[in-house]
């Protein structure tokens, strides 16, 4: 971790810098909130490959990832956007053509597997997914986890329980840790060098962060050490776990950012229709990602009126009046 005292970036040497060819990269947010999607288009850009990922219940991020061919193999409880999706359209697609392998847990196994790796533990005991098949299918061979070191010998172990007299729980399920080699999460405010805060729901981010042997921020808003410190039971991320921040308002579009902006149904439903044809998929890649250099270039083209549409409230947090279907 990086204890420096300014560890601002740009987005492009962030990820240059952290995400290489093959690393284990795990990605923060849940479905369609709070996705580190200028991350996720910044590592297409650059054309990353082979990535292990890591996510506890992602949409947007997962899917655009596996759809531009950046990810070799996933672990993951859910992957949905919606209604939108609900089950992420490239993901599907590439689980059912064998392109994908893919070991799945259940969404409070996932958490536990990132909080083991943030106490530092092989692996944290759970009853869930007992007398369900995620116990009894794997999704990563024996020659997966043998090349790997850093994917664990078994998807998780049942034993029996060793204090079975003194609750009633026979047996319980063992799940590995996860330690990324670099998370990445999106933050409604950060400052430079590296306390981070989340408003509204944490979902495993912080888990997650805590989990990384690097930890990249993207901000909505980079604000005066001051200003974190006054009132620092609102911060979830230490600036001792955090080796970059990346100032990048709409970090996040096309997913929400609570008290930021809403998620934008219209691009979702764009990217939808686009990722249901392997062509439209190919060209949605070319024109809306490849084609500009960075985030903002690309949030530059987008029309004003829709971002007004989805902008957050003061009160509630959400857009109010917001067209969703």
């Amino acid at each position: 971790m990086n204890v420096n005292s300014d560890k601002l970036m740009s987005l492009a040497d962030a990820v240059f810098r952290f995400v290489p060819d093959g690393a284990h990269v795990s990605i923060g947010g849940f479905t369609i909130n709070r996705n580190p999607m200028a991350a996720v288009y910044e590592i297409i850009r650059q054309k990353k490959g082979r990535l292990h990922l890591y996510a506890h219940s992602n949409g947007q991020g997962v899917d655009e990832l596996i759809g531009a061919g950046c990810v070799d193999r996933l672990e993951i409880a859910y992957a949905g956007s919606g209604r939108f999706a609900s089950t992420c359209i490239r993901f599907r697609k590439a689980v059912e053509s064998g392109q994908l392998p893919v070991e799945d847990y259940t969404n409070y196994q996932m958490t536990l597997r990132f909080m083991a790796g943030a106490m530092g533990v092989p692996f944290l005991p759970t009853r869930s997914s007992l007398g369900s098949d995620i116990v009894n299918r794997w999704g990563f061979s024996k020659t997966v986890r043998q090349k790997d070191p850093r994917v664990p010998d078994r998807k998780l172990a049942v034993m029996e329980n060793p204090f079975a007299g003194w609750c009633d729980t026979d047996r319980v399920v063992l799940v590995p840790a996860i330690n990324p080699d670099v998370t990445i999460i999106h933050v409604q405010a950060a400052d430079r060098q590296g306390t981070a805060r989340i408003n509204g729901l944490p979902f495993a981010d912080v888990e997650q962060a805590k989990a990384a042997r690097h930890l990249i921020v993207t901000c909505e808003t980079l604000v005066d050490d001051d200003l974190l410190r006054g009132a620092p039971e609102r911060n979830q991320i230490p600036f001792f776990c955090v080796d970059a921040v990346v100032h990048v308002p709409m970090g996040a579009w096309p997913t929400a950012c609570y008290r930021h902006y809403d998620y934008d149904p219209t691009r979702l439903h764009h990217y939808r229709k686009a990722a249901l044809d392997d062509d439209r998929y190919r060209a949605y890649l070319e024109t809306e990602i490849f084609s500009s250099k960075n985030h903002e270039e690309m949030m530059a083209r987008i029309d004003d009126r829709q971002l007004e549409k989805i902008k957050a409230d003061p009160r509630t947090g959400y857009a109010v009046g917001l067209d969703r279907r």
